[in-house]
C-alpha cells in the first residue's frame, strides 16, 4: 500500500499515555496530527485508556502512527496489542521497541556486535549498595551517569561527582524502578542521529550537535526553547560524520528497528564515536531533534511525518 492509499484511512495519532512522558508525548501528538491534516488526511488523537482496541475501533481508526513515549508506548507493549488487533502502525514491532527500551539489554546487544558503548554496571534494588558504589568508583570512576534502565527523555538521569551523590542516585533510582544503570561518563561532543525510511530508503539524517546551557541534555533541556543549541550539521569533520552515521544505522539494524529511530552518542576527546542509547519513538516536538535533523537535510516536518506514515504501509 502507498501513501495515495493511506490517504484513504482513518489515521490515529497515539498520544499521551500514562507514562513519566505523557505531556511531551501530547505535544508530539499535536504536531503530527497537524501535519498530517495539513497534507489532507483523516486524522484523530487517540489517548489510550484501559481498552484501546475498543478506543480505536469505536473512533474509525484504521491507521495508526504511534507518537506515544516512554513505557508501554515505546516498551512493546502498544505494538503487541497493535499486532494481535490487525491494525497497521508505524515504527518499530513488539521485539525491537522493548530491546531499544531496556537500556542494559540494548547495550549488551551493542557490546556482543562490537559497537561502542561505554562500559557499565547494572544494580538491583536486591544489591547491596555500599558494594555496588564501591564497584562503580573503582570500575567506571567518577563522574557517571546513573538512569533508569527503561525510561525516556533523560528522566531521572543524573551525574554524580562524589561517593556520596552516587550512593544517593542510586538508592532513588532503586526506590522508584528497581533497577538502575550506571554507565561511564564521557566527556566530548554530545550528538544524536536520526535513522528514517524503510527498504532501500532507510537513511541516517544529518548528524545534530547538542549544545546545552544546562549540566547535559537533561528534560528540561529537551523541551524548553533556549535551553539547548540544536546545530545541525554538526561541528565535526567529515569522517567523524561518517562515522557517526554509520555506527547509528548499524544500532539501528541490530536492534531491528523500523521507521524511524534516534541514537544517541558523544564524540569524544579521541574521536571516538560512543552509543549511550536508542529511542524506538523520538521525539516529534518542535524542540525536538529529529526534526531538528529533517530541516538540515532539506526536510519540512510535514515531509518527515508522511515518510514515518508510510513505514505503516510495511504491515498491510
Amino acid at each position: 500500500m502507498n501513501i495515495d492509499q493511506l490517504h484513504l484511512k482513518r489515521i490515529g495519532v497515539l498520544c499521551g499515555g500514562q507514562s513519566g512522558e505523557r505531556e511531551v508525548s501530547l505535544r508530539s501528538g499535536q504536531g503530527v496530527l497537524a501535519a498530517l491534516r495539513r497534507q489532507g488526511f483523516d486524522a484523530v488523537a487517540v489517548d489510550p485508556g484501559p481498552d484501546l482496541v475498543s478506543q480505536l475501533h469505536d473512533a474509525g481508526v484504521e491507521v495508526v502512527f504511534n507518537a506515544l513515549h516512554g513505557s508501554a508506548g515505546e516498551d512493546g507493549t502498544i505494538s503487541a496489542v497493535l499486532d494481535y488487533a490487525d491494525i497497521p502502525y508505524t515504527g518499530s514491532g513488539m521485539l525491537a521497541s522493548a530491546l531499544a527500551m531496556n537500556k542494559v539489554q540494548s547495550k549488551r546487544l551493542l557490546q556482543a556486535a562490537g559497537l561502542p558503548t561505554p562500559d557499565f554496571v547494572h544494580l538491583h534494588r536486591t544489591d547491596d549498595l555500599p558494594q555496588k558504589v564501591a564497584e562503580v568508583i573503582s570500575r567506571l570512576g567518577l563522574p557517571a551517569v546513573t538512569k533508569p534502565v527503561s525510561e525516556g527523555s533523560s528522566l531521572k538521569v543524573s551525574i554524580p561527582k562524589t561517593p556520596e551523590e552516587l550512593h544517593n542516585a542510586l538508592a532513588d533510582l532503586l526506590r522508584d524502578y528497581q533497577e538502575a544503570l550506571v554507565e561511564r561518563f564521557i566527556d566530548g561532543t554530545e550528538i544524536t542521529v536520526g535513522i528514517i525510511g524503510v527498504g532501500p530508503r532507510r537513511r541516517a539524517l544529518p548528524v545534530l550537535e547538542l549544545a546545552s546551557h544546562r549540566e547535559f541534555y537533561d528534560y528540561e533541556a529537551k523541551y524548553t526553547k533556549g535551553l539547548t543549541d540544536l546545530i545541525a550539521p554538526a561541528r565535526i569533520s567529515a569522517e567523524h560524520t561518517e562515522q557517526a552515521q554509520r555506527v547509528a544505522v548499524a544500532a539501528h539494524d541490530l536492534l531491528g528497528l523500523c521507521g524511524f529511530s534516534r541514537v544517541d552518542m558523544h564524540l569524544d576527546s579521541q574521536r571516538q564515536v560512543w552509543i549511550h542509547e536508542l529511542n524506538s519513538i523520538p521525539g516529534l516536538t518542535e524542540t525536538s531533534d529529529v526534526p531538528a535533523e529533517a530541516e538540515a537535510a532539506g526536510m519540512s516536518y510535514d515531509e518527515l511525518i508522511l515518510e514515518i506514515l508510510s513505514s505503516a504501509a510495511t504491515r498491510m
